[in-house]
């Protein structure tokens, strides 16, 4: 039952999964931020709206109102980002591949029967239609 579960856990694509799981949610963050800090006041520049707080680039809109593009946000989910990148592959993915090569190291593979090149082909089809005109 142990070796079963040590399988399935080192199966490429459960860590492979993971992995994008991982990464697809630190993604959803900068998703965000760029809604946020870019789309939102964009539309506020045709658009009257009243938002306090907000701290970044600041530009007039077409009605005299200041817009502010909080691109702090911005800047933080992508480090955010690029920090869960960091530490996933270091974490994982690194310590995994290293296993595998150990692993293969300790079980050479077979070797796997090469296939004919497309000239070796058309040389055994030419071969073969000369044979069968022969004939």
């Amino acid at each position: 039952m142990i070796q079963g579960f040590k399988e399935f856990i080192t199966k490429g694509n459960v860590i492979d999964l993971a992995v994008a799981v991982v990464i697809g949610g630190a993604f959803t963050a900068i998703v965000n931020a760029v809604v946020s800090s870019i789309i939102n006041p964009l539309v506020e520049l045709f658009f009257q709206a009243d938002e306090a707080g907000k701290v970044g680039i600041q530009l007039t809109g077409i009605y005299g109102q200041v817009v502010t593009f909080p691109v702090g946000e911005l800047i933080s989910a992508v480090i955010s980002f690029l920090a869960v990148a960091l530490v996933v592959y270091f974490v994982f993915v690194v310590p995994m591949n290293k296993y595998k090569e150990r692993q293969a190291a300790k079980n050479p593979a077979v070797e796997e029967e090469t296939l004919p090149t497309e000239q070796e082909l058309l040389i055994e089809i030419r071969d073969s239609l000369r044979r069968s005109s022969a004939d």
